[in-house]
C-alpha cells in the first residue's frame, strides 16, 4: 500500500471521493489545498467518450481563457517582411524563416507554440518530423497558420490554450494558477469546458463527456458535477 505524507493526507481531508462537486465548491477545495512552495497550476482533466483511432472522433481546438493562464508562453513565428515585423511588435519571442528552420532542425526548440504565415508553410512543412511529435506543428484549424501573425501572437500571449484528446480519450489542460481568485479559475474552467463541448465530433454516439476532475499540480483531484457545467456538452 502506498504511503502518503502528512501534507497529502491533510489535503484529502474533507473530500468525498465518491461525490461530484459544483464548480464553485470544487474550485474552493482545490485552491485551498494548493499548498506547495510554488504557484501550482490548476488543471482540468476530462474523460471523453471518443475513439481517437477514428478520424471523425478526434477532438482538438483552442480557446481564449478570460482570466489568462498565468504562464509565460514562448512563441516562435515563421514570417518574412512586414509580417515578421508585426510578429515582433506583438511580442513574439522568435521570428524567422529559413534561419529559424535551421535552428529547429538543430534541436533548438526553446518555445511553446509555433505560428506561421501561409507563405512559410513550404519551409515549415519540412519540420513536420520534429515539430509534429511535440504537438507544435502549425495548423490552420487552430489559427496558427494565418496571414495575421501579429494577432495570433497576441491571442496566444493573452491566454489562448490548445486542447487535444489523447489516445485514451483524455483531455488535460492547465487553466490557471493557484494564485488566481476563485472567480478567475471558475471563469476559465467554464470557458474551457464550453469549448470542449462545442468541439464534440459528429461521429460520437452516446455520452460525450464522461467525467471531469479539477486538481492542482500537487493536490488531490475533485470530481466535477457535469450537470452543473452544461447538459448539452455532457449529454448523449
Amino acid at each position: 500500500m502506498a504511503y502518503h505524507g502528512k501534507r497529502v493526507r491533510k489535503a484529502y481531508e474533507g473530500i468525498d471521493r465518491l461525490r461530484s462537486y459544483g464548480v464553485n465548491d470544487a474550485v474552493k477545495m482545490v485552491k485551498s489545498r494548493a499548498t506547495a512552495k510554488f504557484d501550482e497550476t490548476i488543471e482540468l482533466s476530462i474523460s471523453l467518450g471518443v475513439d481517437t483511432r477514428h478520424a471523425d472522433q478526434n477532438v482538438r481546438g483552442v480557446v481564449s481563457l478570460p482570466s489568462g493562464t498565468g504562464k509565460k508562453v514562448r512563441v516562435a513565428v515563421f514570417a518574412k517582411g512586414p509580417r515578421a515585423q508585426d510578429a515582433q511588435a506583438a511580442g513574439a519571442d522568435l521570428v524567422g524563416a529559413e534561419d529559424l528552420a535551421e535552428k529547429v532542425l538543430a534541436g533548438q526548440i526553446d518555445f511553446d507554440r509555433v505560428i506561421a504565415a501561409p507563405d512559410m508553410m513550404a519551409v515549415v512543412g519540412k519540420l513536420g518530423k520534429v515539430l509534429g511529435p511535440r504537438g507544435l506543428m502549425p495548423n490552420p484549424k487552430l489559427g496558427t497558420v494565418t496571414p495575421n501573425v501579429g494577432q495570433a501572437v497576441r491571442d496566444v500571449k493573452g491566454g489562448q490554450v490548445e486542447f487535444r484528446a489523447d489516445k485514451s480519450g483524455m483531455v488535460n489542460v492547465g487553466l490557471g494558477k493557484a494564485s488566481f481568485t476563485e472567480d478567475q479559475i471558475a471563469a476559465n474552467l467554464k470557458a474551457l469546458f464550453d469549448a470542449i463541448g462545442r468541439a464534440r465530433p459528429s461521429g460520437v454516439k452516446g455520452t460525450y463527456i464522461k467525467k471531469a476532475t479539477l486538481s492542482s499540480t500537487m493536490g488531490p483531484g475533485v470530481k466535477l458535477d457535469l450537470a452543473g457545467l452544461g447538459g448539452a456538452a455532457a449529454g448523449g
